[in-house]
């Protein structure tokens, strides 16, 4: 008894200082939010380490996993908040360079770097050297490292530029031997978003779409890359067609081959390209890199948050029925923020940022709606799109009264599935029997246990049907051709922003700038007038806190990578996308007006304890 009091007093006193430990850093941090003043920018260069993804909009860190440090959590940048940067570094005499450090660079959507190229086209424009390095350039490093005056790589770096195209998970398989009967409900010859849960390769239909969506990326990509950097045109086709004849007449040397191919201008370690830095911003012996450097986030504090009379709505990530925080789509988060928008600013227009494959069909109308309604307040409504902006991202575009896209946009998709699953062949293998009472056709449907009845299928299959029209009927009346017209190039099918156009499903090709430009037009407004009032929350003292204990400010650690590293995708980030799929599945609506047919957007599905425990309990199953 005496041991286990002894035992006890331990445990409790180790909670005591963990407590304690706790509530020193709370409140220590507590003091840092209240007592922060903005970090002075002196003159130097403005230092882009891109030590993560560019996404539309930035997801905020978890509370609980900030605290605890519990995994590595991918560093997000809000592309608006990188071309605000960009866009005042042109002019700011304080920034005497840019300095683009790609090394932890995860990527990022196409037509999202290709907003950012042209405002590093803009600064070196200005007269001021935009300088990249990397170990290895890979398809999204080399389209923002196209756009700078100076490309450096390492003597043992490596150009591995491999254009669209990757291998896809297909289940059935699995399930069939999991025992779990897949339901699918579809409308559209190319809705290939339920094939990988009801084949094990690529339908041809499918095949089609993919090749032809990734031929057109292809070639944007190309023509973005061409326009910052002419001079690697025929050195990148070559790359491209022969990577192993380039290699092989470098002698294995391919920093070297770079060079000869004149993608790339400068062969050297970290230590010269700082070295180069110091020349263009200034020597400092006292900082860890040996130059003035100006720090992206302290940049980013400095710049100014006017109001305006053209309010800004973004719809970023998967649109789902209810609230939501920054990077997923909220039906009512948004059309909330659309609502109070409207109702205490006095907006003259409204530009609705869309970045988004879609998702609930209920909260995809409920954003549509909270739209409309500013429609009948007379305000005009102009549209970008992003990088993806499919089935339910295309939905809720169409009451914009002009909607642009990018080339390299993601579009279309118009259809509509549902995917239901079972799991009377589980309960077989485990030898549970399932059985009940009905009072009327639909009781206890749908069944999960024996799986759907017939009458329950069909109304299912009617809601499908029914939605599909509703969503044909929108695009019609929205583009003024018949339900007939956009039938033909619906069915599901995903199309690039090129081919979207000449259809007649967006208006014209353009990026945020060209939008407001649009919205101020379309309202009459002057150009001192086009100021821009952000309608989503504003991050509170609670957000504050928690970027704190995440580490929001960045490191002055150099990163490095091994650059054949960067040739394959980690794969854990494969196993994560393809629970996240299932996750979407088991988790998700029913019916659902989604693009799981586009390529794999900004950031890689994050690998969560649910996925984790998800995938034991099935591979125990088996």
């Amino acid at each position: 008894m005496r041991f286990v009091r002894a035992v006890w007093k331990l445990l409790v006193g180790i909670k005591d200082v963990l407590v304690l430990i706790f509530m020193l850093m709370f409140f220590g941090l507590l003091y840092a939010v209240l007592s922060a003043r903005p970090t002075a920018i002196s003159d130097g260069v403005l230092a882009m380490d891109l030590d993560g993804v560019v996404v539309e909009q930035a997801a905020r860190p978890s509370p609980f996993s900030s605290v605890v440090g519990t995994g590595k959590v991918t560093q997000e940048f809000a592309l608006r908040d990188l071309t605000e940067a960009l866009d005042s570094a042109r002019t700011d005499d304080r920034v005497k360079a840019v300095a683009l450090d790609l090394d932890g660079f995860l990527g990022g959507g196409q037509a999202a770097l290709a907003a950012l190229g042209e405002k590093l086209d803009a600064v070196r424009k200005a007269g001021k050297p935009v300088v990249a390095f990397a170990a290895g350039y890979t398809d999204d490093r080399y389209q923002l490292a196209a756009h700078a005056s100076e490309v450096w790589m390492p003597e043992l770096g490596a150009m591995a530029v491999a254009g669209p195209g990757a291998t896809n998970l297909y289940y059935k398989g699995l399930l069939d031997k999991l025992g779990v009967a897949v339901n699918v409900y579809r409308v559209g010859t190319y809705k290939a978003a339920v094939e990988p849960f009801t084949r094990s390769d690529m339908s041809p239909e499918a095949r089609e779409n993919a090749q032809a969506l990734g031929d057109a990326l292809l070639e944007t990509w190309k023509q973005d890359v061409r326009r910052g950097r002419p001079a690697a045109a025929a050195g990148l086709d070559r790359l491209l067609a022969d990577p192993v004849g380039v290699a092989r007449q470098a002698n294995g040397d391919l920093a070297r081959a770079a060079l000869n191919l004149k993608l790339i201008d400068r062969i050297g370690e970290r230590r010269a390209y700082e070295a180069r830095l110091a020349k263009l911003g200034g020597a400092d012996a006292t900082a860890p890199h040996g130059y003035k450097r100006i720090k992206l986030g302290a940049y980013e504090d400095q710049l100014s948050d006017d109001k305006g009379p053209i309010g800004v709505i973004t719809i970023a990530g998967t649109i789902v029925d209810g609230k939501a925080g920054p990077g997923t789509a909220g039906g009512d988060t948004i059309a909330a923020a659309i609502e109070k928008g409207l109702a205490k600013n006095d907006l003259k227009a409204l530009v609705v940022r869309i970045d988004s494959p879609g998702g609930s069909v209920m909260a995809s109308e409920r954003i549509r709606q909270a739209l409309l309604a500013a429609k009948e307040k007379k305000l005009p409504i102009v549209v970008s799109m992003g990088s993806v902006a499919a089935s339910g991202g295309y939905w809720v575009a169409m009451p914009g009264d002009f909607v642009f896209a990018e080339p390299s946009t993601i579009t279309g998709s118009i259809g509509v599935f549902g995917i239901l699953p079972s799991f009377q062949g589980t309960l077989g293998k485990l030898g549970v029997g399932a059985d009940g009472i009905r009072t009327t056709p639909l009781s206890g449907e749908p069944d999960l246990l024996k799986g759907p009845s017939p009458a329950a299928g069909a109304i299912i299959q009617a809601g499908v049907d029914q939605i599909y029209a509703k969503f044909l009927g929108i695009v019609a009346q929205a583009r003024r051709k018949s339900p007939a017209d956009i039938d033909r190039i619906a069915q599901g099918r995903v199309w690039d922003g090129g081919t979207a156009r000449q259809l007649g499903l967006v208006d014209g090709f353009g990026g945020m700038d060209d939008a407001i430009a649009k919205a101020a037009a379309l309202a009459k407004l002057g150009e001192d007038e086009r100021g821009l009032t952000n309608l989503e929350r504003e991050p509170d003292f609670t957000d504050t806190l928690v970027g704190l204990f995440a580490g929001a400010e960045e490191s002055d650690d150099a990163t490095g990578s091994e650059a054949l590293a960067t040739l394959a995708p980690a794969s854990e980030s494969l196993v994560a996308r393809a629970l996240a799929d299932v996750r979407e599945i088991l988790s998700g609506p029913v019916l659902q007006a989604r693009c799981l047919a586009c390529p794999p957007g900004t950031a890689a599905a994050r690998l969560t304890t649910d996925d984790r425990g998800l995938l034991a309990r099935w591979l125990s199953w088996g």
